[in-house]
C-alpha cells in the first residue's frame, strides 16, 4: 500500500526526521488559508498522486495553467491560485501512463534554500532477505536514470538483522554522500530514525528524493515516498487509515475486498488461476503463443463459489479483455467449485468474449460435467499448452 507525500512527511515528523512545514489541501477554498499559515517567502505547491515525476508531468486540461505538478509560488495568493488550478485536473507523468491520475489533493509547503540534492532510500532486498540502504549524490532525478548512466554513483548495502542499525551505517551513508562536519552527525541520526520507522511500520520502501543540504548546511527531507507491506496492515491500523482508494485501480480494489490476488496488466487475455506459480506459468505461455495477459489473478487454494464469481466479474469488467483463460489445477482447490463459480458468474454478467477452461486435479470430472451441462459456449482444453493455444487462436482469429 502506498501513501501520499504529505502523509509520509507526517510519519517522518513523528520520528523526529527534519521536514519542512506544510499543509494539505483537499478543497480549492482551503488553499489560501493553508498557504497563509506558512511563513514563506517562497511556497512550493505539489500535486498529490501516487506516482513519481510530478515536476516534469503535464496536465491534460489546459485550465491547469502552465507548469507540472510541482510549482513555486512567491506569495500566498499565487500559491492559492496554483493549488486551485491543479485540483481536479488529470496529471500525466512517466509513471502514471498516458491515462494520468486525477489530482484530488494538494500539498503546500514552505520553500527551502537548496545547496545540494542527494538520494537516500530503504527497501527490502529480496536477494539477501534484508533491509538495504541505497544512496547517491545524484538526488532530484530518477534513480533508474542514475543506475543506467552512472552506476558508480550509487552505494547500496544491507543491514544485518542480528545487529540492527548501527552508527557506522550512518557514517557510511554520510561519506558516500560527501557530507562533512555536523552533517555527518545529522546523517547518522537520520539513518537511525529512518530504519526505526521502516521496521516499526512494516514498510517495504522509504525513498527520500531529494534529501537536501540547505544553504545553512543542514539536512532536510524535501520529498518522501513510502510503501507498506499489505500483508502486515492488520497490525498497522494507523497506516491503513492513510489509504486513498481513489488512487488504486478499481479492479484491484475490488479484488482486495474479496481476498483475491489481482494485478491489472496491459494485455487482452484475462486469466483466472489458482496458485501464484501456476498463474505466472499461464501468463508466460500466453506470451509464448503470441498474446499478452490482461491480468495476474490467483483465486487461492480456499476459494468459494462466491469468490470465484467475483473474480470472474473483475476480469470481465476490464474493457481490454478480449478472451478469458481459466486454468485450474485442483489440489486444495476443487475443480467443481471453480466450475460452479464460472457458471454462476457467466449467467450473472453474461459472456461477451471467448472462454477457455482447463481443469485438472481434485473433482475434475465433476467440474467438467458442471461446465458441459451448463449449456455455456465454453472451449474445453486438455492441458495448459492446449488451453493457451486455443484462447490465443480464439482472440486473434
Amino acid at each position: 500500500m502506498n501513501i501520499h507525500e504529505y502523509q509520509a512527511k507526517g510519519l517522518l515528523r513523528g520520528y523526529g526526521v527534519p521536514v519542512a512545514e506544510g499543509r494539505a489541501v483537499l478543497r480549492a477554498e482551503e488553499a489560501k488559508t493553508a498557504a497563509g499559515a506558512l511563513e514563506g517567502p517562497v511556497w512550493v505547491v505539489k500535486a498529490q498522486i501516487h506516482a513519481g515525476g510530478r515536476g516534469k508531468g503535464t496536465f491534460k486540461e489546459g485550465s491547469a495553467g502552465s507548469g507540472g505538478g510541482v510549482r513555486i509560488a512567491k506569495s500566498v495568493e499565487e500559491a492559492a491560485e496554483q493549488a486551485q488550478a491543479m485540483l481536479g485536473r488529470t496529471l500525466v507523468t512517466h509513471q502514471t501512463g498516458p491515462a494520468g491520475k486525477a489530482v484530488g489533493r494538494i500539498y503546500i509547503e514552505e520553500g527551502a534554500e537548496i545547496d545540494r540534492e542527494l538520494y537516500l532510500a530503504l527497501l527490502v532486498d529480496r536477494v539477501t532477505s534484508r533491509v538495504s540502504f541505497v544512496c547517491s549524490t545524484e538526488g532530484g532525478v530518477d534513480i533508474e536514470e542514475v543506475a543506467a548512466s552512472t552506476p558508480e554513483k550509487i552505494l547500496s548495502f544491507s543491514v544485518d538483522p542480528a545487529t540492527g542499525i548501527q552508527p557506522f551505517h550512518g557514517r557510511r551513508v554520510a561519506f558516500a554522500l560527501g557530507l562533512s562536519g555536523k552533517q555527518v552527525k545529522q546523517c547518522v541520526d537520520l539513518v537511525g530514525k529512518l530504519y526505526k520507522l521502516f521496521m516499526e511500520r512494516d514498510a517495504e520502501m522509504v525513498e527520500i528524493n531529494p534529501l537536501i543540504v540547505t544553504k545553512g548546511g543542514d539536512l532536510r527531507c524535501l520529498d518522501a515516498k513510502m510503501g507498506f507491506d499489505s500483508n502486515a496492515l492488520y497490525r498497522q491500523p494507523d497506516i491503513l487509515a492513510l489509504r486513498d482508494e481513489s488512487e488504486e485501480d478499481p479492479k484491484e480494489l475490488a479484488a482486495s475486498k474479496f481476498d483475491l490476488n489481482y494485478i491489472a496488466l496491459d494485455g487482452e487475455i484475462g486469466c483466472m488461476v489458482n496458485g501464484a506459480g501456476l498463474a505466472m506459468a499461464t501468463m508466460d505461455i500466453i506470451k509464448l503463443n503470441g498474446a499478452e495477459p490482461a491480468n495476474f489473478l490467483d483465486v487461492g487454494g480456499g476459494a468459494t463459489k462466491d469468490k470465484v464469481t467475483e473474480a470472474f466479474k473483475i476480469i470481465t469488467s476490464d474493457p481490454n479483455v478480449k478472451g478469458i483463460l481459466v486454468n485450474i489445477f485442483g489440489g486444495i482447490m476443487r475443480c467443481d467449485v471453480i466450475a460452479e463459480g464460472v457458471v454462476s458468474a457467466v449467467r450473472e454478467v453474461g459472456l461477451q468474449v471467448p472462454l477457455v477452461v482447463r481443469l485438472e486435479g481434485t473433482n475434475v470430472e465433476q467440474g467438467k460435467e458442471i461446465i458441459n451441462a451448463s449449456g455455456l459456449d465454453v472451449i474445453a482444453a486438455d492441458d495448459l499448452g492446449d488451453a493457451a493455444a486455443k484462447i490465443v487462436k480464439a482472440v486473434k482469429g
